[in-house]
């Protein structure tokens, strides 16, 4: 408990999966976490479940895709807490499953306008408040598909590619205000997006777990503790890693 007390923390798309539960453990380790999507229903039901747990969150209606969206995100999540500790850029989708022979220019501006552009608007706006605090922690959401090939999503893994190494860059260059930038890669985790994949196409999952030596697929919660390390001042010599969470799988 209290390994983020006092700490303003930002997580964009933390209304389901993966960010609603490192929502939910920032939450119980003392930050004050401003859930962000774009539908107020399912945000401010976050922050419910935060705030009867004896936490402190409050609901931001916001378009990771839009500039003028996150600058105006990050301005009022200053106006409400007075400054900015920790950015977790979550929010993103896994667009269609194609090659890329079937690509569309619909398919590549949908899912870079979320999945990178969403990155750079977030880490642009929230880049200066921190530094203004003499530093913080920004932890960017990629992807096994942003370091593996694999024979599918061929447009997500060129974005998640994009965001490993966006992480890298982003490190070098503000490691010098004290700004840690690192991202986690997560393997197959259960979230409403695989559980999509699956609805689309039921065989989606056959054998794919016994590609994982630790012999399961991935919770929210594997991969909340991994951000809650690199958001943390536990991790206050760790910046530019792309940390792997997957069982194994990558090891191979």
């Amino acid at each position: 408990m209290g390994r983020l007390q006092n700490k303003v923390a930002i997580i964009t798309g933390s209304s389901i999966g993966m960010g609603k539960e490192t929502a939910l453990l920032f939450a119980k380790e003392g930050a004050k976490v401003a859930i962000t999507c774009r539908t107020p229903e399912k945000g401010e039901a976050v922050v419910n479940e935060i705030t009867a747990l004896g936490g402190e969150a409050a609901f931001f209606q916001h378009d990771v895709s839009n500039e003028a969206s996150c600058k105006k995100l990050v301005e009022d999540v200053v106006a409400k807490w007075g400054h900015l500790d920790i950015l977790v850029n979550n929010a993103g989708i896994t667009g269609r499953d194609i090659n890329t022979e079937q690509v569309t220019d619909e398919d590549i501006d949908s899912i870079f306008a979320t999945d990178v552009k969403g990155v750079f608007w977030m880490n642009k706006y929230a880049i200066p408040e921190m530094r203004k605090i003499g530093g913080g922690s920004i932890v960017n959401f990629s992807s096994t598909y942003g370091i593996l090939g694999a024979k599918e999503l061929t447009p997500y893994h060129a974005a998640k590619g994009a965001v490993t190494v966006m992480t890298r860059q982003d490190a070098i260059n503000y490691a010098k205000d004290n700004i840690r930038v690192n991202s986690v890669n997560p393997g197959i985790i259960m979230t409403p997006l695989v559980e999509q994949l699956v609805k689309d196409n039921p065989h989606y999952l056959d054998g794919r777990v016994d590609l994982y030596p630790l012999g399961r697929l991935g919770k929210p919660i594997d991969v909340a503790y991994a951000v809650l390390y690199l958001a943390s001042d536990e991790a206050s010599y760790v910046t530019g890693i792309n940390l792997v969470i997957d069982g194994g799988y990558s090891a191979q």
